[in-house]
């Protein structure tokens, strides 16, 4: 990713679904106006969900995922039909693509998306060769109360009405509040503490510390950077107290010690928390930790897929206050990227990390999977700030 670049994780992520060969990857490439996906007559040419950033006049800095036919067949059609459930956990938008009036796995899917919360375009594509559109359309309109939008994607008819369906369905969180305004206002001064140890990138920040650093330019605030090292130096050089320390979450006890009783103070893994998933659900689940025992077992869940490092928060550090805490015995599971298991009964808490390089709406299904199966869960920041017995003087509003 460039300085320029928005990061995956914060752009309208729309999920283009439908049978094989109703001409998803079509579709996609008027949208488009590029050979972004591969098309071909043969059906299942689309095997794995396919991501492409975009900028799109109208809706932004977007994703688009182009999946696997939900028809298709065999071990391997069952796999590529995983991926593409997979993919609806990532989805804000879906559009649905319909090519004739037998709409039975239309129904399906339609049910499991809206079953998110995911609103659903309906797609009539193919209308320079279907001499049906008018029966499909009303069969869709009748099915699922939908008025589809009729395209041809190899003629780029309809294409513009596409696009203007998306902006009509754009959730009402997609322009989501400001990572920090609601501890600070414009002309406030705010302290970045920031360690550069082995995890820290050489040569760069990470993508936590860069969007808030743009956030609180965005919020007009007077910002200041140390290493955890400079701490005392850094305070003393102020001619006043700052209204906020955001720190990384691994120095939470050196700078809740070293703090003015007047300033605020948080984390940016805990800022994520509260952008990214639902801080509440979070800081409710931390209360799990009391409540660990030798035979407990934790799952230790990163968005990323880095190579370990010595000292690694989640590999490591978390794991290593949780078993002083609790006892050696401690059994800890970690995952990483995707991967994250279906049954999580065995688990009596899930720490996930800040979810920097996920969308809110996939780190949200992860949240509710827990719920459902009665897991408690909580995040990187949330979790050492309960550990270090600082929780309750910790802002995230």
């Amino acid at each position: 990713m460039s300085l320029t670049n928005t990061p995956s994780a914060n752009r309208l992520h729309i999920g283009i679904y439908g049978k094989r060969n109703s001409g998803k990857s079509s579709l996609i490439n008027a949208i488009t106006n590029q050979h972004t996906a591969v098309i071909s007559d043969i059906p299942g040419t689309t095997t794995d969900p396919v991501y492409k950033a975009m900028e799109i006049n109208g809706i932004g800095p977007c994703m688009l995922i182009d999946t696997a036919g939900f028809d298709d067949e065999g071990e391997l059609g069952r796999l590529r039909v995983e991926r593409t459930q997979d993919a609806v956990k990532k989805t804000d938008v879906a559009i649905v693509v319909f090519c004739d009036t037998d709409i039975e796995q239309e129904s399906a899917w339609i049910s499991m998306l809206r079953e998110h919360g995911i609103p659903v375009i309906a797609v009539v594509n193919k209308s320079d060769i279907l001499t049906n559109v008018s029966e499909i359309a009303k069969t869709i309109h009748e099915h699922f109360s939908l008025f589809p939008v009729v395209v041809s994607a190899k003629e780029h008819s309809g294409i513009k009405n596409v696009v203007e369906a998306v902006i009509r369905q754009l959730p009402e969180d997609y322009e989501r509040k400001s990572i920090t305004g609601g501890l600070v206002g414009p002309g406030d001064l705010v302290l970045l503490v920031m360690p550069q140890d082995i995890q820290a990138p050489k040569g760069r920040l990470i993508l936590p510390q860069v969007q808030t650093i743009r956030d609180l330019l965005d919020n007009h605030c007077l910002i200041m950077s140390v290493a955890t090292s400079e701490l005392d130096a850094g305070l003393a050089a102020l001619a006043k107290p700052p209204k906020l320390i955001i720190t990384d979450s691994q120095a939470f006890q050196t700078v809740y010690e070293k703090k003015p009783p007047e300033s605020l103070l948080t984390s940016f893994s805990v800022l994520m928390a509260a952008v990214k998933g639902d801080i509440h659900a979070f800081v409710d689940g931390s209360a799990a930790i009391d409540s660990l025992t030798p035979d407990s077992r934790v799952l230790i869940a990163e968005a990323c897929t880095h190579a370990p490092l010595a000292e690694d928060i989640g590999r490591v550090k978390i794991p290593r206050m949780l078993r002083k805490k609790v006892g050696e015995q401690l059994g800890v599971d970690v995952v990483s990227g995707p991967d994250f298991p279906e049954d999580l009964s065995c688990y009596s808490l899930i720490i996930h990390c800040g979810a920097c390089m996920f969308n809110r709406r996939y780190v949200l299904s992860r949240i509710e999977k827990a719920r459902a199966q009665g897991v408690p869960i909580t995040n990187y920041g949330v979790a050492l700030a309960k550990l270090t017995g600082i929780l309750d003087n910790i802002s995230y509003f």
